[in-house]
């Protein structure tokens, strides 16, 4: 039934959500050349809020939950399981206080509204995974933004999505190298559950009436430890959340 309903949402749910990235190309455009970094940073932050809520089309809901009191004004490492897409729009609305920056494939910024504008100028790394010293050069500069402005990144250490939901491996080395720029960003891990559910069709249709959550779970000081223990000790804890310890 949920299958049979995504046939007649999905369209609305995909019209609207490249509608939205449409619209804020040029408001993005517009806030970084008159208002510079924090009217872009804000104009990003209400885009991944609409992008994040044109899933309420399909009866999608998204519910976040912290409970942990994490600081802000120091750079945090935040390490998720990752199940699609549709991870990162609620996770950059919801974590927009801490200034959350993303690694992505520097394919993506070309040619995609919204999304490709942002990468360019919104201080995450953008990475040529067939490059490794180009990844390690933006992974260190990415460190020493976090560093030098107190801003924070989210990290998916398994390395792809996970399309069944089944928390894949924990990698260290992305990690490792940031941590070297800024040794004392904490290290946040987030259990993301069920939005590998959405599109566990693909992208038509969409799944619908889905409840995905994202639940922050309690912080790890690094403390100089081996980054290989802090990322499995994080890995361990989201497996926990999912149950799948």
């Amino acid at each position: 039934m949920r299958k049979l309903l995504g046939y007649f949402l999905s369209p609305i749910t995909i019209v609207l959500f490249f509608l939205v990235l449409c619209i804020f190309q040029p408001v993005q455009w517009l806030c970084y050349r008159l208002g510079g970094y924090a009217a872009h940073k804000r104009s990003v932050d209400i885009l991944n809020f609409c992008l994040t809520a044109t899933f309420y089309f399909l009866g999608d809901t998204v519910t976040y939950t912290n409970h942990q009191n994490l600081p802000v004004g120091r750079p945090i490492i935040f390490l998720a399981n990752h199940q699609s897409l549709l991870d990162i729009p609620p996770l950059i609305w919801h974590l927009r206080r801490y200034h959350a920056k993303f690694i992505s494939k520097i394919e993506l910024t070309k040619n995609i509204p919204s999304i490709s504008y942002n990468l360019k100028v919104g201080g995450g790394a953008n990475i040529d995974r067939k490059d490794q010293r180009q990844s390690i050069t933006e992974l260190m500069k990415l460190g020493q933004r976090m560093k030098d402005n107190n801003w924070s990144a989210v990290i998916f250490p398994e390395g792809t999505r996970s399309a069944d939901g089944v928390v894949r491996k924990f990698q260290s080395a992305g990690i490792a190298t940031i941590l070297k720029k800024c040794p004392h960003a904490l290290l946040v891990p987030i259990a993301i559950n069920n939005s590998w559910q959405v599109v566990r069709y693909g992208i038509y249709p969409l799944n619908t009436f889905i409840s995905v959550t994202l639940q922050v779970l309690e912080p790890i000081e690094p403390n100089g430890a081996p980054v290989d223990e802090l990322v499995a000790l994080a890995e361990s804890r989201i497996r926990e959340r999912l149950g799948q310890a």
